[in-house]
């Protein structure tokens, strides 16, 4: 009699709309990437939405939220403040899990995100005209002490600019101006509006042979560019990688966070997405969520020191 029970409330519940647990997916999934449309965080993450879709049958979309780099990260904070159902799911880049619970934001604070995998790390070199009278990051040190050297960055909070600044503390040296850009590519250079451009490679690549490569910033060198030491060789101590992993709400359930990443790890490792890193000097993989929880705490530890250094 009892089993008799069991089953009719089992068949009862499938019968009545809303008492069944539906399988994830079974509506729209959002990839919020917290930058404009274009750029290789971006494309990955719409090949990836787009295998999602093959992979279940369902809609999956990019929703770019600009205000990823320095704060006040909108993107994060809509992911941080979905059902954590695995519908909302995030791109982000490093800044948004090391610091954005640093800045005061009270979504970000503390980090309510877990890691599913980094798929990225960005091909961030610092880079002279082709005419500069030093070849190397060794040579614009020793320039620098008896001429103003003008730098050209994306903004002065995010990551690359303050590794870069660091780098030259680190190397003895200091730059007379700074100045924050929305472009910075073959003709910020050309114009002379700046000495040494602090930029992603694959915005200098149709001048690549007209500029010089001083370093590139992460622990691996940049196959387009692999004469051009990387920071981390020129200071260990300065070891920060730009990477852009997906993220959700530490409260997704679990076998959620492992469909996300069956179709994510197979999508990077595609021809297509392999491709694309070939093409732009990028590094594209998968990094497991246990490897990004360990990138991010020697991150935050790694940009604490520059932070101490730049004060």
């Amino acid at each position: 009699m009892k089993k008799l029970l069991v089953s009719l409330a089992a068949v009862s519940a499938l019968a009545v709309p809303g008492l069944a647990l539906a399988e994830y997916p079974e509506k729209p999934v959002e990839f919020v990437v917290p930058w404009p449309p274009g750029d290789l965080e971006d494309v990955l993450t719409r090949m990836i939405a787009e295998d999602f879709q093959a992979e279940y049958g369902v809609p999956a979309a990019v929703v770019n939220k600009p205000g990823g780099g320095g704060g006040p990260f909108p993107g994060a904070v809509s992911v941080a403040t979905a059902p954590a159902d695995g519908y909302t799911i995030g791109s982000f880049i490093i800044a948004v899990p090391v610091v954005g619970p640093q800045i005061g934001i009270p979504e970000l604070s503390p980090d309510p995100f877990v890691p599913l995998g980094n798929f990225l790390t960005y091909p961030f070199v610092i880079a002279a005209s082709g005419d500069a009278p030093y070849d190397d990051m060794v040579g614009l040190a020793a320039h620098a002490q008896n001429t103003d050297v003008v730098l050209g960055h994306f903004g002065a909070p995010l990551v690359p600019t303050r590794v870069t600044m660091a780098l030259a503390k680190e190397m003895g040296f200091s730059y007379a101006a700074d100045a924050a850009f929305d472009a910075l590519d073959c003709n910020t250079l050309a114009s002379g509006d700046v000495d040494v451009i602090n930029t992603t490679l694959q915005l200098i690549l149709p001048c690549l042979d007209d500029v010089k490569v001083l370093a590139s910033i992460g622990a691996e060198r940049i196959a387009l560019t692999p004469d051009a030491p990387t920071v981390a060789e020129l200071a260990p101590s300065l070891n920060v990688a730009l990477w852009n992993g997906l993220f959700v709400h530490k409260d997704t359930p679990q076998d959620v966070r492992e469909k996300i990443i069956a179709v994510a790890s197979k999508t990077v490792m595609s021809e297509r997405a392999q491709k694309l890193g070939a093409e732009t000097g990028a590094l594209v993989y998968w990094q497991d969520a246990a490897e990004v929880e360990a990138q991010i705490a020697s991150d935050i530890e790694t940009l604490g020191k520059i932070g101490e250094m730049l004060e």
